[in-house]
């Protein structure tokens, strides 16, 4: 296959020309373009390196579409997936929560059917984008560790993040945040939501500390990338790189995003927080992070769309250096090598032939074909 006449972003550089891809690899990258019989002509659009995404919470909202609804696993596998590869995003690391703040949860109940769906999807060959498994921790959960450990030896593990959504912890270091929060989505009322508090405080002060030690000596073990969540503080960044974790996932100030850069980790920001201008929670911007040079990685959350959107976004706002290949970087190079995958996240010679063919249509970035593997999928 040959893609001719695109902006071909490189990962130090745009550069117009051709693409030839053979046996789902990229073969030669020339200037200039061809016209030969068959060559794909893009029309002078983008070609950019299909997008890697770390931390998608997009499965389970299919699993259970609406309340008390349980979709048929299979089925809504496959809509999660057509919906990452329609957005670019090639390589997906679903993230499943291993534990929750509520006993009961729709969240916890399709665990197993999420994991086994993903693996069976897999197995017979029903997905377009490649799928790796991210067991999301919630450390303060008594049934955490005892659910991580099952999962281990029932399929691989490419990626664990470690987090705790108690009371006056990291996302919710403000207690009014997280009466806001957990009162709206439940429904409490204030005795309710005292008692709650209550449970999730004693909670995290049994089970947190000695779960995320056990959590990470055991990912240590078995060589499985790490990842923060929701560091606020130095202390807690402090904690992440003595666990000695890879990735920063969503860190809620500056203060924190900077520490941990400084210290190597990736520092992994929600795509749909540029999108829309800041942070739904009230804390840190990422674009003030891009600001600063200090963020790494882009992660659509719980919004596909968000994800080249962001990229695109960040590249072209005055009040930082990321320029078109380094905000790709964002969204491709870097959160591939953040999870050790080699083989993909640019366009280079001997790497995957993922690659998204995008055009600018005003202040919009439109999709017209994704290929994986060197096969449209898209």
């Amino acid at each position: 296959m040959i893609l001719t006449n695109a902006q071909i972003v490189l990962a130090n550089e745009v550069i117009k020309g051709t693409v030839v891809i053979n046996e789902g690899v990229i073969t030669h990258i020339d200037h200039g373009n061809v016209s030969l019989p068959g060559a794909i002509d893009c029309h002078n659009g983008y070609l950019t390196a299909g997008m890697v995404e770390l931390h998608t919470d997009n499965m389970e909202k299919h699993f259970t579409p609406r309340p008390g609804v349980s979709w048929p696993a299979i089925q809504a596998f496959k809509v999660h997936d057509a919906q990452m590869i329609s957005a670019g995003i090639t390589s997906v690391f679903d993230a499943v929560s291993v534990g929750d703040v509520i006993e009961g949860s729709e969240r916890l109940n399709n665990l197993s059917r999420m994991v086994d769906a993903l693996n069976e999807s897999r197995e017979r060959g029903l997905t377009r984008a490649d799928h790796f498994l991210h067991l999301r921790c919630e450390v303060s959960h008594k049934d955490t560790l005892k659910n991580f450990h099952a999962l281990l030896k029932q399929t691989p593990v490419q990626l664990v993040s470690v987090m705790d959504h108690s009371p006056g912890q990291r996302q919710f270091a403000k207690m009014e945040k997280y009466r806001e929060y957990y009162q709206g989505k439940y429904k409490l009322s204030d005795a309710e939501m005292d008692a709650f508090i209550t449970r999730q405080v004693d909670a995290s002060q049994r089970y947190s500390a000695t779960f995320r030690e056990s959590i990470c000596a055991t990912c240590h073990e078995l060589n499985i990338p790490l990842a923060s969540h929701d560091d606020a503080t130095l202390e807690h960044v402090e904690e992440s790189d003595y666990f000695k974790m890879v990735i920063a996932e969503f860190p809620t100030t500056a203060e924190a995003a900077k520490a941990a850069h400084s210290k190597g980790m990736s520092v992994l920001m929600g795509a749909p927080n540029v999108v829309r201008g800041g942070s739904h929670s009230g804390n840190i911007a990422a674009h003030k992070l891009a600001s600063a040079g200090v963020l790494d990685i882009l992660s659509s959350d719980y919004y596909p769309a968000s994800l080249l959107e962001s990229a695109f976004s960040i590249a072209q706002l005055d009040n930082n250096d990321y320029d078109v290949p380094k905000a790709m970087n964002l969204v491709s190079l870097n959160p591939a090598k953040a999870a050790g995958l080699n083989d993909r996240g640019q366009i280079a010679v001997g790497q995957k032939a993922d690659l998204i063919w995008s055009t600018l249509k005003e202040d919009h970035v439109h999709i017209e074909q994704v290929w994986k593997n060197g096969q449209r999928a898209f």
